[in-house]
């Protein structure tokens, strides 16, 4: 593994757009320090005149704006090596300035929402330069029936803490006290399993060894049940409480009036997918066939259909194939992404201490940073491709929008990255020529749909069965969570599969059953995403200017609104379904070509 200086500096990013110094992030730091102390000065003030309610609106953000920029300067650069204790410290520094500044601020929701509707709406009316924070004081505003007191908020922050402690509890468990297995792998060496290289051996095409993983691995889980159960279920208790503290109806309610999501949205994802399972049906009868086996166990689902094939790419080839695939985008998409290219937004390689994986990242103010860690392979291709449409989201979003507006929801956010994965998809099928290449394309292509449509929504479905349990006065025990999380798994799966045993404790170790229905938002996203693919295939430059506008969007309108205008109404089956037609297709595409 190279040291992170001897890694060329043209596959580096440039985090001078930031800070071109640690003496311009100090000077920064005193001067949020600063600001923070002035807000208070407008404290049981705000709504005397329109000019105090101005005054603390801006310059509230523009601590945020410079707060973002602190943070995201010193995470980036930890994030280059992990082991630099100098910028560990700088991130933690600016984690307790963040914290202190929350503090200080506190005081301006409740004091605005003290207010009526009719005053701030004639503030609005009345001062021009007030206009512009319309949709930003609407936000707040609609949420006054569940802002409680300032007394009341000062203690539902200080319990924040204690709130977290079943998701950091179970961070604990499963991160750092959990001691997984050793097994035998396919040469007879020992393999110490751990959840970075579990489903890895699950994609080996050695079965006896993927059993033996599965079967070891779930025992873990089996032997700390118990603990597991309760901390799972005191995290649904806490988000049941803080809906109900906050007069909403469910704990979905709550969750989903962040993005002002109906929860008609939810509940019609998962009835899209119950009505559509037979496509995954036929796509694990297919897996079934093409791995000839007699039983399809829950340890052969990720082994590849189509064994490796030679799919080198270099990083400057998957540069030319990512151009070629977003062509139908229009030139001015095409233009800013050979920006990300040529002006350093992209930290390529991996190397020693770096941060693994990828991510899109950045603030108003800097580039829209990509991190890699480059393998010269089809899956970094499709990394690359994924973070690429954050990143043209996230620089739409800020040159057309101001920075109250410049950010996006989490609902939205993945609409572009596989916007981008359709394209590249149907890019690659049209031009390579290799069936076995094709056909290893529409296998990542499928696994795609399974995980983020059908596992997220089975997630998604059983977060809502948690909730409802509490909500009811119902206990989660062990049983309860074991009998319907497989349940979920024969439904979703169908015939073909073997449901093991096991399985009916994967619930206890993913972590996003710790994130107040999260992961529902992974299956919109994915399912609006092929609705706007296919749109544009279908009608060209219209679709494309709508697609623009949409990514230009950023938070002036409400996520479901700004979808709406762009031609994809996610309150409606239509998108889901769309989406799961094209699974369909390529199921029966991949049958073909088998």
């Amino acid at each position: 593994m190279k040291e992170r200086n001897e890694i060329n500096d043209e596959f580096k990013w440039d985090l001078s757009s930031l800070y071109k110094s640690l003496a311009a992030f100090e000077s920064d730091f005193e001067t949020v320090k600063t600001q923070g102390d002035e807000l208070l000065k407008y404290k049981g003030k705000i709504l005397e005149t329109p000019t105090n309610l101005l005054g603390v609106i801006e310059l509230s953000l523009q601590v945020s704006r410079t707060l973002s920029n602190l943070y995201a300067f010193a995470k980036m650069r930890s994030d280059e090596d992990t082991s630099d204790t100098e910028n560990q410290g700088l991130v933690s520094r600016v984690e307790s300035l963040s914290v202190s500044i929350s503090s200080k601020t506190s005081f301006i929701t409740p004091e605005i929402l003290s207010g009526s509707k009719e005053k701030i709406e004639s503030y609005i009316n009345n001062t021009d330069e007030l206009k512009i924070y319309k949709q930003y004081l609407d936000d707040i505003l609609r949420m006054k029936p569940h802002v409680l007191t300032e007394k009341e908020e000062k203690i539902m922050a200080q319990a924040g803490e204690i709130m977290a402690g079943p998701e950091n509890i179970f961070s604990m468990l499963n991160n750092a006290d959990f001691k997984f297995p050793t097994i035998k792998d396919e040469n007879g060496e020992d393999l110490e399993l751990s959840h970075g290289n579990f489903i890895k051996t699950l994609e080996k095409p050695h079965r006896e060894v993927r059993a033996e993983a599965f079967k070891k691995y779930y025992s873990v889980y089996e032997d700390h049940k118990n603990a597991i159960a309760t901390t799972l279920a005191t995290q649904i208790k806490k988000d049941v409480f803080v809906s109900t503290t906050r007069n909403y109806n469910s704990a979905l309610e709550a969750s989903l009036n962040n993005n002002k999501i109906p929860t008609a949205v939810y509940n019609r994802l998962i009835e899209s997918v119950h009505e559509n399972i037979d496509g995954l049906h036929d796509y694990m009868a297919l897996r079934k066939k093409a791995l000839g086996l007699d039983e399809l166990h829950m340890y052969d689902l990720y082994t590849p259909i189509i064994k490796s094939v030679d799919f080198e790419i270099p990083y400057n080839e998957s540069k030319e194939i990512l151009l070629e695939s977003l062509k139908p985008l229009g030139e001015q998409y095409i233009s800013v992404v050979n920006d990300a290219f040529n002006k350093k937004w992209i930290d390529v390689y991996e190397s020693k201490g770096k941060r693994s994986g990828a991510y899109s990242y950045g603030t108003y103010d800097s580039l829209p940073y990509i991190l890699l860690n480059y393998q010269d392979n089809l899956n970094s291709l499709f990394t690359l491709t994924h973070e690429m449409g954050h990143s043209m989201h996230s620089h739409l979003t800020r040159t057309k929008q101001p920075f109250v507006y410049g950010d996006y929801s989490i609902f939205l956010a993945e609409i572009a990255s596989t916007t981008n994965e359709a394209f590249l998809t149907d890019y690659l099928l049209e031009s390579l020529e290799d069936e076995q290449k094709k056909l290893y394309v529409l296998n990542h292509y499928l696994e795609q749909f399974r995980g983020t449509i059908f596992r997220q929504v089975m997630f998604a479905e059983f977060e809502k069965f948690m909730h409802e349990k509490v909500e009811k006065g119902e206990p989660l025990t062990v049983d309860v969570l074991n009998k319907k999380y497989k349940a979920l798994n024969e439904f979703y799966y169908g015939p073909s599969v073997v449901v093991d045993d096991e399985i009916a404790l994967e619930w206890a170790r993913i972590p996003h059953f710790y994130y107040n229905f999260y992961v529902f938002q992974y299956a919109t996203g994915f399912s609006a995403a092929i609705a706007m693919n296919k749109k544009i295939k279908e009608e060209g430059s219209p679709a494309v200017k709508g697609y623009i506008d949409f990514l230009s969007g950023g938070s002036s309108k409400y996520p479901i609104d700004l979808l709406k205008k762009a031609g994809i109404d996610m309150t409606s089956k239509a998108p889901v379904e769309d989406a799961l037609k094209v699974f369909k297709a390529k199921v029966k595409e991949m049958e073909s070509l088998l």
